[in-house]
């Protein structure tokens, strides 16, 4: 399986979508950004887990 983005490339691009105002929610990323989702989604156990984590939230 070729994995299109690096974890570093994918904080990233979740960062920005973030200061750009676009909804992280899982759907919307999955159609706009479907590189993005298939990357977090084999270096995170979930979609959520990659936004919190990318985004220095915690739980």
């Amino acid at each position: 399986m070729d994995i299109p983005m690096s974890p570093d490339e994918v904080t990233k691009r979740i960062k920005h979508l973030k200061q750009q105002g676009v909804s992280l929610s899982k759907k919307k990323v999955k159609q706009m950004d479907p590189e993005l989702m298939q990357s977090a989604l084999y270096y995170y156990p979930s979609w959520d887990h990659a936004v919190t984590s990318s985004l220095n939230i915690k739980q």
